[in-house]
Parts: structure tokens; C-alpha cells; sequence
């Protein structure tokens, strides 16, 4: 006997498209309305969310924490950094690929050390062991002379095209926007394809993924190598945006705000990686700036605002795990479905059932 399911009771409304269209309409436009500071700082959030992106990989799809973010993010920019200064690089053809090719192999080493081996290794094991390698090369680079030590490497050369410097401002701008989109829509494809689907299996029941004999570890090194991938192009830049590269960019402080990021964004959602890094940073600046709340608060909040971004990130995980994107966007949608819907349910909207084979028969 066939049983369906009527369209009105499977069906759902879908938030997460139109919050990702709407961020599309409302980025596309910026550098044609706001002066020549804002653009800059726009450009500087979607530098950032590719860094929360990698996060939100590794943390919210393979069940990873990460505090090496800032590892490969700042690996990857000092690499490019001193190709610049001390070899005259400027091409943006060249530097950029580099970058990511340093995120990509500086991860595979991390995952052989805290992920590969012959026991799967634990939560804390792996964020322990990020932590430690992140802190373990900020104090080497602090003390590196070759790269400038505490002061970093500054006075970076613009990029280039051929002939072409991309300036900061409108270009960049956009240069940084397309990459965003293109890692993005490169991550949703794989966060719902087959590789995706174990994902979620390992994030929500390792050792029945492992009784079908899939191979967790292989999984999460190959998902952790391509987080590296993207936060060193981040690095990449970020380094030639700021026209600087420092050991605060390689330590835990960078790490750790990656994943407040994605936290009060949403986890595991993609999205709310992008919207984290938007408001968090978007407040940091503005709220320091009003004057409303007395010299006293002000001066308090250009130095104490890390204190304050925690208690907001505490009230954000008690009273909403699930993050802003959690208020608009149901639970059902943001773990998401996977695969294809045959034609006619796709066409009618239903939900796919599956059913048992004594029903099917």
C-alpha cells in the first residue's frame, strides 16, 4: 500500500534563501552609498567572514573546535607579506593562490598531529592541541627578527593585475564580496552533498558512522584542511587590506574571536557565520562612539569591549544556543535536508517520507 503525504502538512517555509538574498542586495550597493571609511570597513567584514566561515566548517558540519583559526589565518599572511617586501611579489594572480595553498598545508600538518592517528582523538585533544600550536607561533614570531618580531611586517605594496593596482576602497571591496560569494555557494554545495551528509552523521553519531566503515578521521582532516584553505586566503587579504601583519594575527585572541563569531551567529549555518562577524563588529565600533552613554562608558568600552562581547556571547548560548540566525530560521532548516526530492514532490513542495518497505509494498 502507497501512503503520501499531503503538501500542506510537509511543507515549510524556507527563511535561510531570503536571508542570504537579502545580505546579497544589501552588500552589492555599499560602495556607491557609504564614504571612503565605511567602505573600508565593509571590505575588512568580509575578510572576517571568510575566517568565521572556516570556523563554521570545522565546528558546526565536522564537529571540530578549532582554536587554530589564527594559525593559518596569519601563516598565510605573513607568507605573503614577506614575499612581498622581500621579493618585490605583488600580483594578486600569484599571492592570493599562495595564500591559500599555505592555509591548506599548514592545516594537513595540524590534522596529521592533532586529528590523523589511530584512535579518533577527542573534542578537548584537538581544541587543546589548536590552542597550544596558535600560541606556540605567535610567541616564535614575536621573537623572529627576520619577520619583525613584536612590530610585524608593515608598508605592504598594493596588489596588482598587470599594470593594475587594486586600491583600497571599491575594488578590493569587490574583490573581497566575490571570493565571499564564491566560498560560500562552494561550502553550501558541499555542506548538502553526499560528503556533507556524513558531516552530519559524525557530528551527531560518530560511532554509527564509523559502524558503517567510513573512515571519520579521513573526513575530518580532508574538512579541516579546506577550513585552512579559506582562512589563510582570509589572511592572505587581510594582510595586503591593512597593509599589515602582525603576531596578533597569528595567536588564540584571533581564534577565539572566530568562534564568537560563529556562536552569536549561528552554528552550522553558514549564514550566521557572516551575520556574526557583521554585528559583533559593527558594535564594537559604534558603540564606543555614543555619546549618550558618558565618557565613562565609552572609555570603559574601547578597552573593556572584549568583556563585554563575552557576556553578550553567555547570554546569547543560555537563552538562544541556536544564535541569531536561530530567531528566524527553524530548526528543521538549519540542520537542512540532503539530496534531491523525486520530481513530483519537488513540484508540489512536499516533504520527502521514506517510508518502510512492509508500507511500500
Amino acid at each position: 500500500m502507497n501512503q503520501t503525504v499531503s503538501p500542506s502538512a510537509s511543507t515549510y517555509r524556507q527563511v535561510l534563501p531570503w536571508i542570504e538574498i537579502a545580505l546579497l542586495l544589501v552588500a552589492l550597493p555599499l560602495p556607491w552609498i557609504l564614504d571612503d571609511f565605511w567602505i573600508l570597513f565593509a571590505t575588512k567584514i568580509c575578510i572576517l567572514a571568510l575566517l568565521a566561515l572556516s570556523f563554521d566548517l570545522v565546528w558546526g558540519y565536522a564537529g571540530i573546535m578549532s582554536f587554530g583559526q589564527a594559525l593559518f589565518f596569519g601563516v598565510a599572511g605573513y607568507t605573503t607579506a614577506l614575499l612581498a617586501t622581500k621579493n618585490g611579489m605583488s600580483s594578486v594572480l600569484i599571492l592570493m593562490p599562495v595564500a591559500a595553498l599555505i592555509g591548506l598545508v599548514v592545516a594537513f600538518v595540524v590534522a596529521v598531529i592533532v586529528i590523523f592517528g589511530k584512535r579518533i582523538p577527542s573534542i578537548i585533544f584537538v581544541a587543546l592541541g589548536t590552542l597550544t600550536g596558535s600560541y606556540v607561533v605567535e610567541r616564535l614570531v614575536r621573537g623572529w627578527s627576520y619577520v619583525g618580531g613584536q612590530n610585524g611586517i608593515s608598508s605592504l605594496p598594493r596588489l596588482s593585475v598587470g599594470s593594475f593596482e587594486i586600491e583600497e576602497g571599491v575594488a578590493f571591496f569587490y574583490m573581497a564580496l566575490a571570493l565571499l560569494i564564491v566560498f560560500y555557494l562552494l561550502l553550501r554545495w558541499l555542506v548538502r552533498s553526499q560528503f556533507g551528509l556524513v558531516l552530519a552523521g559524525i557530528r551527531q553519531n560518530e560511532s554509527r558512522i564509523l559502524f558503517f566503515g567510513y573512515n571519520v578521521q579521513t573526513f575530518k582532516g580532508v574538512t579541516f584542511s579546506l577550513a585552512g584553505l579559506i582562512a589563510g586566503l582570509s589572511g592572505g587579504l587581510f594582510a595586503f587590506h591593512e597593509g599589515f601583519i602582525g603576531p596578533g594575527q597569528l595567536g588564540p585572541v584571533l581564534s577565539t574571536q572566530a568562534v564568537l563569531y560563529v556562536l552569536f551567529g549561528g552554528v552550522g549555518t553558514l549564514v550566521g557565520a557572516i551575520l556574526g562577524v557583521s554585528v559583533i563588529e559593527l558594535i564594537s565600533y559604534v558603540l564606543p562612539q555614543v555619546d549618550a552613554l558618558g565618557p565613562g562608558v565609552q572609555q570603559f568600552l574601547e578597552t573593556g569591549w572584549p568583556i563585554v562581547l563575552g557576556l553578550l556571547l553567555l547570554v546569547t548560548v543560555m537563552f538562544r544556543p541556536t544564535g541569531l540566525v536561530g530567531f528566524m530560521v527553524s530548526e528543521r532548516e538549519r540542520i537542512g535536508s540532503f539530496g534531491r526530492p523525486p520530481k513530483s514532490q519537488a513540484a508540489t513542495g512536499s516533504r520527502p517520507v521514506t517510508q518502510p518497505r512492509e508500507a511500500q509494498s
